[in-house]
């Protein structure tokens, strides 16, 4: 089956581009051109991934992708104004897998987009557990993907889930904040630590009661984050 992917930019030659290389290489394009008609896509389709823009009109991307996350762990990658970190960090906050930053080339588009359906498909290594995971009050179950806390089905997004799994299936192992850039998002990806950090704070957000007081997710200052037995 081919994937689908949801294209949204106000600039219509950029989507015209993607939309025309993706559909080369077998998948199915839907393109949205502000951020009202980009949600009432997203819910009304299921998509493997979805290309979205910062600056649209009617909604923003970054509203966009608050909705999104209200209901789908999508993986989602945010088009940026070059050199504007400010949105990047903020993408990464409200939930994004991974940013570009334009002008981009279309081709690097098409392989960042290839990356994240490859590793969403299990093409990359993982500890693989079918055990349900239980933890006080906290439930993960690795093979469907779901994580229950006091009983209640957590949203989280594809790299936050892939987070705690490498932590919880290693507990009192401590991992480098590169160590987990490089496995979750992978060699290839340009970002920084700061994305690994950015997610765990959005992680604890979900999973703890208090999250400067963790009951699952622990720092060990200086050298990374470990899931404590």
């Amino acid at each position: 089956m081919a994937n689908k992917v949801l294209v949204v930019d106000d600039e219509k030659s950029i989507v015209k581009g993607i939309k025309f290389t993706l559909e080369r290489d077998g998948m199915e394009v839907d393109c949205a051109y502000d951020g009202q008609e980009a949600v009432d896509y997203i819910t009304k389709n299921k998509y493997d991934i979805i290309l979205l823009d910062v600056m649209l009109p009617v909604f923003d991307g970054f509203e966009v992708l608050n909705r999104i996350r209200e209901f789908s762990s999508v993986p989602v990658i945010m088009l940026t104004a070059k050199g504007d970190d400010m949105d990047k960090i903020l993408g990464l906050e409200y939930g994004a897998d991974d940013y570009m930053t334009k002008p981009f080339n279309i081709l690097e588009v098409k392989a960042r987009i290839k990356a994240i359906l490859r590793r969403n498909a299990g093409d990359i290594v993982k500890v693989s557990n079918p055990n349900v995971i239980k933890k006080g009050d906290l439930e993960m179950d690795i093979e469907a993907r779901s994580i229950k806390v006091d009983g209640v089905e957590i949203n989280l997004t594809a790299k936050e889930f892939d987070l705690l799994e490498i932590l919880i299936s290693n507990p009192n192992k401590v991992y480098s904040r590169e160590k987990l850039l490089n496995v979750v998002w992978g060699y290839e990806y340009p970002g920084d630590v700061r994305t690994v950090d950015v997610h765990i704070r959005r992680l604890r957000e979900k999973i703890e009661n208090n999250p400067s007081d963790p009951k699952y997710v622990f720092t060990k200052w200086g050298v990374g984050y470990y899931y404590k037995e």
